[in-house]
């Protein structure tokens, strides 16, 4: 969807370089990071969080999704001398059945005693050693390299549970969990990667969705379970915009000894008796999705889980579905031993836009007014900031219903109003003017000014209709996947967002064939049984840049208890995509999260090139940056092992995006003083 942008980009640095020599065409100046940057005070010291360590026990850093570490060796003096400790290759691509190009390697690895864990796009589960990146033991779960998962072959992470009943010698006394692209759910003994055999059929449940598939890859699991007491709870991908009457997004609970289901959730309200089909006036017997295809955050001391729901089938007609669709786009929670819901807080009402929560709920403890208060905090893709209550969901900074866009394709049934957060308001633009459209040429500049002006854009939440709409952010965010990460002594928390638009245009069903077969669209989708299929693109210039004006990424830092934005700072550049490797800050879009640590240090990859980069928390300044041996859109991880502090990134890069590709798995650390 966006390799052509990266294409683009070098564009950009031959058309400055045009500039300097002389060239009249360009009329755009790119400035540094700080110029494109707005900052604001640094965030007051407070204490540290007390329950943090200085290892990576949970895909998030910690079931709650902190992505904080309590290590502290390297400080924002000395990261400058971070070196490759050590580079492990996972082999994933020695197959030759196995398609690089179908693959994203999202992967954060896990500490698991005396081992790091992780798993490849393909589902290899592999424990290396935390100081040499040594191979200890792998396990290959047999996925067909053939099924052409709709979201790529991905696996962002497993998860380790400890059998509490069992003896610390026994086998699966510590198990690891990691569900697959195929949909089965395995189980793993940590110490020697073999099956255990009392989980399921040995050692894996199958997940399988009761409902025909309209090809196999239709369905599957990408992030890492979650742990709440002695259950494993797993979530799903389902791929958008086939049809109305889709696979059910149903969350499953096992038994984490024996598989057997100890409950299931849906998000949508199958049961006649539930008072949230009120809200979904018939469409609940009809659609299928409001998935939870990211990652599930546990609260172990109240035995919860938090669920990030998706949007319901199908992504941008929801003309059958009419009303708020309660339950969908929304932060769940649960009790973690019966399925039980606590409460619930919707983001979008009626979701017609693709704006599910891509993100880990943040289960965040903030300091305000001196006294602690427990919170959930949910980045969205629409660069909406949400800050809730833990025990109740009710918003912590408050949450106003304002009007928005009406007036939609036929039979569509908007909401009048849409929830936003007060403070600190969007973190990425929801519009553009044409006469700003970004441009190297006057020539792009006047095609991308003509391209926006032809479409509906009214802001965020504007409606698709067959005229075609801007949608900005578009549906990749604002803020995907990788979350944000928490410093509690600040109040802190870091995200990183795009700032692209897409262009939605909502085509008669009869039409979609036709379209597709001319092939002037970058994507075409039926969805099927309602009366619209839609085709989906990067608002883009002939020379593959897109039309809105950069920053094209940014990181972020906003104080949670104030709602207030602390700094930001341009997140990418152009080195590794231009000739001769000259460094514009444009920004990248960017997939993957940040990290943070006790030192000070903010450690994100995420942008398309290929650096790992070191911010200070207190000012958003970088400080280091390196280059990946591939791209790194994952999110990194840090531990202390013997005394010695790493940080270690997934780089193998992402297929849809042709960034540089690869099987590396990077370990960085401070020179051994001898």
């Amino acid at each position: 969807m966006l390799r052509i942008i990266l294409i683009g980009l070098a564009v950009i640095v031959v058309a400055a370089l045009g500039s300097l020599l002389g060239g009249s065409m360009i009329w755009w100046a790119f400035g540094t990071a700080d110029d494109l940057s707005i900052d604001g005070k640094a965030a007051a010291v407070g204490p540290a969080d007390p329950a943090a360590t200085t290892g990576w026990s949970a895909y998030g850093g910690d079931a709650g999704g902190s992505r904080y570490s309590a290590a502290a060796e390297i400080t924002r003096e000395n990261v400058g001398k971070l070196q490759v400790a050590w580079q492990y290759r996972t082999r994933a691509f020695d197959n030759p059945k196995r398609h690089i190009e179908d693959t994203a390697f999202e992967n954060t690895p896990i500490l698991v005693g005396d081992k790091l864990v992780l798993c490849s796009p393909f589902n290899d589960v592999i424990a290396i050693d935390p100081g040499t990146g040594e191979e200890k033991w792998r396990h290959d779960p047999g996925v067909d390299p053939g099924r052409e998962p709709g979201n790529q072959n991905i696996c962002r992470g497993v998860s380790q549970w400890t059998d509490a009943a069992s003896a610390a010698e026994a086998p699966c006394h510590s198990t690891i969990f990691m569900g697959t692209t195929d949909v089965r759910l395995i189980a793993l003994d940590a110490a020697t990667g073999q099956r255990c055999p009392a989980f399921g059929q040995g050692g894996e449940v199958s997940l399988a969705p009761k409902m025909d598939l309209v090809w196999p890859g239709e369905f599957q699991i990408t992030s890492a379970p979650a742990i709440v007491g002695d259950v494993v709870v797993v979530g799903s991908a389902i791929s958008d915009n086939n049809r109305v009457e889709a696979p059910h997004g149903a969350v499953t609970a096992l038994n984490a000894r024996t598989g057997a289901i100890v409950w299931t959730f849906d998000p949508v309200p199958r049961d006649p008796a539930d008072p949230a089909r009120a809200s979904w006036k018939g469409g609940a017997d009809v659609v299928g999705h409001a998935n939870v295809w990211s990652t599930i955050s546990v609260d172990q001391k109240r035995g919860w889980v938090f669920l990030p729901t998706s949007s319901p089938s199908p992504d941008f007609f929801g003309g059958l579905r009419p009303g708020d669709n309660r339950n969908a786009n929304s932060v769940v929670a649960l009790e973690g031993a019966t399925g039980r819901m606590i409460w619930s807080f919707q983001t979008v009402h009626h979701d017609v836009w693709d704006y599910d929560l891509p993100a880990q709920p943040g289960l965040y403890t903030l300091t305000i007014d001196g006294a602690p208060r427990d919170v959930v905090v949910q980045v969205t893709k629409t660069g909406l900031v949400f800050v809730l209550d833990r025990d109740t969901g009710e918003p912590v900074i408050p949450v106003e219903e304002r009007p928005t866009p009406q007036s939609g394709a036929p039979g569509e049934a908007l909401s009048p109003t849409q929830p936003f957060p007060v403070r600190p308001g969007m973190l990425v633009p929801d519009r553009v003017n044409p006469d700003n459209a970004f441009g190297v040429t006057i020539f792009d500049k006047a095609e991308c000014a003509g391209k926006i002006r032809k479409l509906r854009a009214e802001g965020l939440y504007t409606p698709p209709t067959e005229q075609g709409t801007l949608f900005l952010p578009f549906t990749g965010g604002g803020a995907n996947w990788g979350s944000a990460a928490f410093d509690a002594s600040r109040n802190l928390v870091i995200v990183n967002v795009s700032n692209i638009a897409h262009e939605i245009r909502l085509i008669p069903s009869d039409q979609v064939e036709a379209v597709e077969k001319a092939g002037e669209a970058d994507e075409v989708a039926p969805m099927r049984g309602a009366p619209f299929g839609m085709t989906r693109g990067i608002i883009a210039s002939s020379l593959g840049l897109p039309c809105t004006p950069p920053p094209w990424g940014m990181l972020v830092a906003v104080d949670a208890a104030k709602g207030e934005i602390v700094w930001r700072k341009v997140l990418g550049d152009t080195r590794d995509l231009a000739p001769m490797g000259i460094a514009i800050k444009t920004g990248t879009p960017n997939l993957g999260g940040p990290i943070v640590t006790a030192g000070g240090i903010v450690f994100i990859a995420a942008s398309f090139d290929s650096q790992l980069r070191a911010f200070d928390i207190e000012t958003g300044k970088q400080l280091w940056s390196d280059t990946l041996s591939a791209s790194g859109q994952a999110t990194p991880m840090t531990y202390v092992w013997k005394g010695r502090q790493y940080v270690v990134i997934a780089n193998g890069g992402y297929g849809n995006f042709d960034s540089p590709m690869g099987d590396y798995v990077t370990a960085y650390a401070l020179p051994v003083v001898k």
